[in-house]
C-alpha cells in the first residue's frame, strides 16, 4: 500500500465527520474506571508520578527538560532529550492528551529500540506540530497526526489552537497501525507487508537499520527544543490477557455453549472447531448461547466470512439474553452483518436507549464503518457496564446505548443464514 493508498484509506472517514464521536478522552482526574481497568488500561502518567519513564539510553529520567505543572507532564524544551517507557509494548494502545506552544513540534514514537542515537531512528512517529505556525498543510506526511514522513493524515482532520489540548490516540494491531486526533481516525496502514519496507527504503528513515521492523519495543515522548504539555497518558497491552480473563471458547470444542436452532437443528450439525477456529454455517437459524448468566464485563471476539468464497453475510452477538430461547430472543445485539458490525438491534423491546437521530424503530445505526474487507478477521470489544453498553469494532468506538436494563443474561453467537468464523471469545467481568 502506497502512502496515497493509506491517505485514501483513511480519509473515508472523513466523509462521516459529523456524526462521528470523538473518543473518549480522560476525564483529566489521573484515574481509571473499574471497566478500564478490566479492559486492561494503565496510567503512564496520572499527574503526578513519573514511575513509568526514563530517559532514552539511561535508567534515570533526564536531570532536566522535563517537570511536572499541575496535572500535566512537561517538556521544558531545555535539551533533557527523550523520554521512553520502561516497559516495551508490541500491539498496543495508547492514548494522551498534548497542548503545543507557538511553533511546536515534537512527536510519539513506538516500538523504539535503543539501538541508535536517537529513539526517531527506529520508531515510527506521531508526529506532533502546530500546523499553522510552520506552515505546514493540514495533510502534509509531517504535519500533526501523521505517520511521519511514511504516511500524511486524512482530509479533514481537526487540530485545535494553540494553547487548547488536543487528545491523540495511536493503535498497533495484528500488522495495522492507525492514528486518531481528536476522536478521528486519521492514519491507518498495513506495517507488515512488503510495501510497508519499500515505504521506508523511500523515507529519511531509509539509512537506519532496524526502522520500523520492532516487533516490540519502547514508547517514547520527543524532546524537540520547544515546550510542550501531555496529560492523561495510559495504554493496553492488546496482546495481553485482560484482568479475571475468562476464555468462553477454548479453541477446541463447543465447551460453554449450548444451541436453539430452527428445524430441530442439532448444534453439531452448525457448528464445528478447526484450528482453534469455531465456524458457524449459517443454516439453519438460530444460535449458540453461553451456558452461564453474565451481567457486567468486556467481551472480545474476532469474527470473519468465509476467506475463500468471500461471501458477505449476517449474525449477531446477543447480550444479556434473558427468557425463553426463540428467534430472537429478548436482548440487546450487536450486530455482525456485513457493513452494519457495530449497529444495535433492540430485541422485544429491551430496555435501553440509543441515540435517537440514527435510530428507526429497533436498529440504531453505527456512526461509521470500520471492519476489514470481507474475508479478514475483524475484532469486536463490547463493554457492558451496567447500564451502558459501548460497541468497538477494530478499536473504534462506534455506537453507545444507556439505561439499559441491568441484569444477568446469557451471550450468544447468532446462526443468521451465511457461514461466519469466530476465534478468541474471551471475558472479564467488571466488578
Amino acid at each position: 500500500m502506497s502512502i496515497a493508498q493509506c491517505t485514501i484509506r483513511t480519509s473515508l472517514l472523513v466523509l462521516f465527520a459529523a456524526t462521528v464521536w470523538a473518543q473518549p478522552a480522560p476525564s483529566g482526574t489521573g484515574k481509571l474506571s473499574p471497566a478500564e481497568k478490566i479492559a486492561g488500561w494503565k496510567l503512564l502518567f496520572d499527574g503526578q508520578n513519573l514511575a513509568a519513564w526514563r530517559g532514552y539510553k539511561s535508567d534515570k529520567l533526564p536531570a532536566k527538560g522535563w517537570i511536572v505543572e499541575g496535572d500535566a507532564l512537561k517538556c521544558t524544551g531545555e535539551g533533557g532529550g527523550d523520554i521512553i517507557t520502561r516497559e516495551q509494548y508490541g500491539d498496543f494502545e495508547l492514548e494522551l492528551e498534548f497542548k503545543v506552544g507557538e511553533k511546536g513540534n515534537s512527536g510519539i514514537m513506538y516500538r523504539v529500540a535503543e539501538t541508535l542515537d536517537a529513539s526517531w531512528q527506529t520508531g515510527p512517529e506521531y508526529q506532533i506540530l502546530d500546523d499553522a505556525g510552520h506552515g505546514v498543510a493540514a495533510t502534509a506526511a509531517n504535519s500533526s497526526g501523521a505517520l511521519y514522513d511514511l504516511a500524511a493524515p486524512a482530509a479533514g482532520k481537526t487540530l485545535k489552537p494553540v494553547g487548547e489540548y488536543n487528545h491523540a490516540r495511536v493503535r498497533v494491531k495484528d500488522g495495522v497501525v492507525q492514528h486518531f486526533l481528536n476522536g478521528v481516525k486519521v492514519v491507518d496502514c498495513r506495517i507488515d507487508q512488503p510495501e510497508w519496507s519499500e515505504r521506508i527504503k523511500k523515507s529519511k528513515f531509509g539509512e537506519f537499520k532496524g526502522f520500523g521492523v520492532q516487533p516490540k519495543g519502547h514508547i517514547a515522548l520527543q524532546d524537540h527544543g520547544g515546550a510542550l504539555l501531555f496529560r492523561n497518558i495510559r495504554v493496553r497491552d492488546l496482546s495481553a490477557a485482560m484482568a479475571s480473563e475468562k476464555k468462553l471458547f477454548n479453541g477446541k470444542d463447543m465447551s460453554g455453549w449450548t444451541a436453539f436452532l430452527q428445524d430441530n437443528g442439532k448444534l453439531e450439525d452448525v457448528w464445528s472447531v478447526k484450528d482453534g477456529v469455531m465456524i458457524c454455517k449459517g443454516q439453519p437459524i438460530g444460535y449458540i448461547r453461553t451456558t452461564e448468566d453474565y451481567t457486567n464485563f468486556v467481551l472480545k471476539l474476532e469474527w470473519r466470512f468465509n476467506p475463500v468464497t468471500k461471501q458477505a453475510g449476517n449474525s449477531g452477538v446477543l447480550l444479556r439474553l434473558i427468557g425463553a430461547d426463540m428467534v430472537w430472543p429478548r436482548s440487546v445485539e450487536a450486530q455482525l452483518e456485513s457493513g452494519s458490525a457495530g449497529d444495535f438491534w433492540n430485541i422485544e423491546q429491551f430496555p435501553m436507549k440509543t441515540v435517537a437521530e440514527r435510530t428507526n424503530g429497533r436498529n440504531t445505526r453505527k456512526t461509521h464503518g470500520a471492519e476489514r474487507p470481507i474475508g479478514e478477521w475483524n475484532e469486536y470489544e463490547i463493554i457492558v457496564d451496567h447500564a451502558k453498553v459501548t460497541l468497538r469494532v477494530n478499536g473504534e468506538t462506534l455506537n453507545e446505548a444507556w439505561d439499559v436494563l441491568e441484569t444477568p443474561g446469557k451471550i450468544a453467537l447468532q446462526s443468521e443464514g451465511a457461514e461466519i468464523h469466530f476465534r478468541n471469545i474471551r471475558l472479564a467481568p467488571i466488578p
